[in-house]
């Protein structure tokens, strides 16, 4: 529900929203990962769709009362810091849902047509990223092989796009495993100014990130992320 009593920044198909604050605390205590916030966690993990309601104290609302505006995913979820004290936020995009005729089949899937805006990444620079790690991920040394050849993706170490906007270059980029880039965009793993990487759940060093002398990668996204997770 979105009616301004936080600080979101609702763009109307897409919301960057904000957590909610711990049961019976104020606008200056730490947001906690429970409750609603850890609900909406949990709906990015399941890719399950959550309803949002508009009030009329928000400019995209009604003019009074509410009105129910549909169902969005939760694209991400991150942690960020509001006047010292941290908040969660999470980036929730609208579904389009086609009208049901009635006479789909139990079971059957449904298409729909979704017009979007979407980054355009430099492909070629994702693909030189991978092949100078030959393919295996920079965290653990796995390489995956498929009948189409090996699978490793290039991470961005901050996130393109809103509302972070972190730029498409080799010195914001990762080879990473799907494992450890899942770990890296939800704040499981950071790298410290070592290049060790650190999991954050049990403080373990889980060793040192591999570097080629031939990636430009430098501390600067490095020490972003650490910040916005650690």
């Amino acid at each position: 529900m979105l009616n301004g009593a936080y600080r979101d920044d609702d763009r109307g198909d897409v919301i960057n929203y904000s957590g909610e604050n711990p049961r019976g605390g104020t606008d200056a205590d730490d947001q906690l990962l429970v409750g609603g916030n850890l609900a909406l966690k949990v709906s990015h993990d399941n890719e399950l769709p959550v309803r949002v309601t508009r009030g009329s104290g928000t400019a995209g609302g009604p003019a009074r009362g509410y009105r129910y505006d549909g169902l969005y995913r939760v694209v991400r979820y991150w942690r960020d810091r509001e006047e010292g004290r941290i908040v969660w936020r999470y980036l929730l995009d609208k579904i389009y849902e086609p009208t049901p005729t009635g006479t789909e089949p139990i079971g059957a899937t449904v298409r729909r047509l979704i017009t979007s805006e979407r980054i355009v990444r430099d492909a070629g620079l994702a693909a030189r990223i991978k092949r100078i790690y030959g393919f295996s991920c920079q965290v653990c040394g796995e390489n995956l092989q498929s009948p189409s050849g090996p699978y490793v993706e290039a991470a961005h170490v901050k996130p393109l796009g809103t509302p972070d906007d972190g730029p498409d270059i080799e010195e914001n980029l990762l080879c990473l495993c799907p494992n450890h880039h899942k770990l890296l965009d939800t704040g499981g793993i950071v790298i410290d100014g070592d290049m060790n990487v650190i999991h954050l759940v049990d403080q373990d060093v889980i060793g040192p990130l591999t570097v080629s002398r031939r990636h430009r990668l430098t501390q600067e996204y490095l020490a972003w992320h650490r910040q916005r997770w650690t």
